[in-house]
This record gives structure tokens, sequence and C-alpha cells, in this order.
């Protein structure tokens, strides 16, 4: 199971001094010394954290350090005078993988995935206009585990019918079942995994993982690639940054 390090909450604590400490490209640098397999920046079109500057190192670094990197984003963010539009960067920094999640501008977070009805012929195009400047890119679509109460497998062909190859399961609501002890959402996820991986699918997971929820996905063997930002920053506060990304790669590689 890779782990691709979300480094927004490091642009986060930068811009809050408006100035450039701590340095992005330094903790990334630092990160991909340390062994982790990819980079991920999610920007927004107020550029509160990861900057449209930002792509465009990271994406560099990522290429001269062979590790992935991996942008998520809205794809209808469209270009303000200070925001290259979602789509723009995707064709400036030519990534790995693009991850589109359906957040609105001013969400505070990502905390929910595309739909079925989502799924239309306005997303299929603009994936489209993405594999076109980006064709050995992965197109990943960030959903829900469970819609309506059940198992979210309608969105699985949902997702392949505008042209995603891979998903990231939204686990937020997975995270907190745990830390409640309700093991349920083990089985849950691992049964939308599995039927995913039937289809061809990548599949990927991301929101509110921490050392503590990991073992169990990667004990379904099953996720190729955990998007991790936040806890790994809070915990980096109690054991420094260089031992926290150690902790976090023994946690996605067992």
């Amino acid at each position: 199971m890779n782990l691709s390090l979300n480094l927004n909450k490091i642009a986060l604590l930068r811009n809050a001094r408006g100035d450039n400490y701590p340095d992005l490209e330094e903790y990334a640098l630092r990160a991909i010394e340390l062994g982790v397999d990819g980079l991920t920046l999610h920007p927004r079109p107020d550029q509160r954290h990861a900057t449209c500057e930002d792509v465009l190192t990271i994406s560099n670094i990522c290429k001269e350090k062979s590790v992935e990197f991996n942008i998520e984003g809205n794809p209808f963010s469209k270009a303000t005078d200070n925001y290259d539009g979602f789509v723009d960067l995707v064709k400036l920094s030519s990534p790995d993988q693009v991850t589109l999640v359906p957040d609105d501008p001013d969400q505070i977070t990502s905390d929910h995935g595309w739909n079925v009805e989502s799924c239309n012929e306005s997303l299929s195009l603009v994936i489209k206009e993405i594999i076109n400047s980006s064709p050995k890119a992965r197109i990943s679509l960030f959903i829900d585990n469970i819609q309506n109460d059940t198992i979210n497998f309608e969105i699985l062909n949902a997702c392949i019918k505008v042209g995603a190859n891979t998903i990231e399961i939204h686990t937020g609501p997975f995270s907190k079942a745990i830390a409640n002890s309700n093991f349920s959402v083990v089985d849950n996820l691992f049964t939308l995994a599995k039927k995913a991986k039937e289809l061809g699918l990548n599949v990927n997971a991301g929101h509110d993982l921490n050392l503590d929820n990991l073992s169990y996905l990667r004990k379904m063997d099953l996720i190729d690639e955990v998007s991790i930002g936040h806890a790994i920053i809070v915990d980096a506060l109690n054991y420094g940054f260089d031992d926290t990304i150690n902790k976090y790669i023994s946690a996605t590689k067992g």
C-alpha cells in the first residue's frame, strides 16, 4: 500500500505568516528522502494552502526524484485573477494521478464524493480533456463507500463510464466508525474495494486516516494508495516530522 503525503497543511502553516517558512520544498524533499511513494497537493481557488506555484514546484520535484505527483481538486474550478483553473493546472504539471473531488470552493475539507447523478456528461467531457493533456495519468474519482445505507456499488460502473480508471474511497465515515469500535465498516469497505478490483479499477483511500486505522486497510491487501496529510502533521507535533513519516511508512507497508 503506497503512501502519498498531502502537503496542504504545511502550505497552510506557511501561508499563515505570509513568508516561505516552513519551506514546502524542503519538507517535500525530506519526505521523499525518508521513503514516501508520492506527494499530493489539493489547490483550491482561494489558494488558502497550496498555491498554483506550489503545484509546479512540487510536480517538478516529483519528476526529478522519480516519485508520483497526485493533484486533487474540483475539475470545474475555473480560472480567476489569482487562480489558473484546475484543468489548466493539470496541463501545466503533467501529474501521475489526477484525483477529482466534488468540493465547493468554500468547503473546509472534502466531505463527500461523486454520486451516480454527478457522474454525467459534463464530468466525462472534462475527464477527456485531462486525458488528452496527460494521457499517462491515472484518473481517480473520490467516492463514498456507503450510499443510502447500502454499499455504493452503483458508483463503480458510473466512474468507469465517465472515463476514470481509479477510485479513491472517502474514508471519513470509516475512520469515525473505527474510533467508535464499529468494525462492520471494515467488511463494507472491503466488499466495495474487492468489487472495484474485479471491474479493473485501481483503489485508493483517503480522509481522516491515521496510525490507529491504517492497519485495517493494509490487511485488506486491496488498497493501492492512501493519501494522508492532516494526521501526519498533527502527529509530527508529538513525534517530529521524520519519525512520523517513518511511522506512517511502516503502517502502510506492514
